[in-house]
């Protein structure tokens, strides 16, 4: 049987669509994920549901959307390379139409690997924006003693003109960057991008090779000799995207968890700043104890399950290959 081709640019619409339509639904669980993992000294959120109602609260319906403008820009071509990496890698180690298991784990680690490229800059200016909620709402919680000890103004007769309040400047993903730029070069945006390795490598090792297997049980190969690439249903993609998703998810949460902490800037009052991998990881375990590591995991495994599991299915139903058609 004659091997069929991977068509790169097919897959790369195929990847951008997939990640459009998957993080337009999941973005407010990310945000909720982001805000507890910082979470060190002031307790702002006590789980999911509870950030994402104070953030609704504060800061609006829209406010759940914090730093989905930059994400949505940037995870076309972060799924694009992500989906058609691995799609050309297990081609490359594919012999007669068979992939051992060290090959999709092989795969799924170039995948990994190529993704970073864009996902630490991405990453970097995405924490911040959906960061800077938290770090309002606990300079809010924490009263100011200086203000609390000094004694009130004497009774005016007068009633006094309310000042009007200053709406504070909220940070733009354009804002951060020409600052990181300006401050730091290019190696400012890429802050973290040696943890993002170390999360998305492991990540698509599991992924990949777990949503390959668990998509093709009970898939029909009883057609021509030697045909093994019948389509899974549908239903069957977005499940075994979803399962594979969440497992990952959850299996990398520690490492997520020090990406986070140390792409993330801006500190609250009495929060650790990071000098690495290492120094993050022991500073988290010596004054949060190991629970700190899966900070937001249920978050992710809420997010990434939906997101891989539409990513699959859109994948799957072949735009990029309608699209090339039409313009063929």
């Amino acid at each position: 049987m004659a091997e069929t081709k991977v068509s790169l640019p097919a897959k790369l619409i195929n990847g951008g669509v997939a990640g459009l339509v998957g993080v337009t639904c999941v973005f407010p669980i990310d945000l909720a994920k982001t805000r507890l993992q910082n979470q060190q000294g002031v307790q702002v959120y006590k789980g999911m549901m509870d950030c994402l109602a104070k953030t609704v609260r504060s800061e609006g319906y829209f406010g759940c959307y914090r730093g989905a403008a930059v994400n949505l820009t940037l995870v076309t071509p972060e799924k694009a390379i992500k989906l058609a990496a691995n799609d050309v890698f297990r081609q490359k180690l594919s012999k007669d139409g068979r992939l051992p298991l060290w090959g999709e784990v092989l795969a799924g680690c170039g995948a990994g690997t190529c993704q970073v490229v864009v996902t630490s800059p991405m990453e970097m200016l995405k924490i911040q924006l959906q960061d800077a909620g938290r770090l309002a709402a606990a300079k809010r919680s924490v009263p100011n003693p200086a203000q609390a000890a000094a004694p009130g103004p004497a009774p005016s007769l007068v009633a006094p003109t309310p000042a009007r309040p200053t709406p504070p400047l909220r940070p733009s993903a354009t804002r951060i960057t020409v600052e990181l730029l300006k401050t730091r070069g290019l190696a400012g945006l890429y802050r973290g991008a040696g943890a993002t390795l170390l999360r998305d490598v492991p990540f698509s090792m599991i992924y990949f090779p777990l949503f390959a297997n668990l998509n093709a049980l009970g898939r029909d190969t009883s057609g021509s000799p030697g045909d093994v690439q019948a389509r899974a249903p549908f239903w069957q993609s977005f499940v075994s995207g979803c399962a594979a998703g969440s497992i990952a998810a959850v299996a990398v949460t520690p490492l997520d968890v020090i990406k986070t902490r140390l792409q993330t800037l801006q500190k609250g009052e009495g929060e650790d700043s990071y000098k690495g991998i290492v120094d993050c990881a022991r500073r988290i375990l010596r004054r949060e104890g190991p629970s700190a590591f899966l900070k937001g995991a249920t978050c992710r495994a809420f997010v990434i399950a939906p997101l891989f599991g539409i990513a699959q299915v859109v994948y799957f139903l072949g735009v990029g290959e309608m699209v090339i058609g039409l313009l063929g």
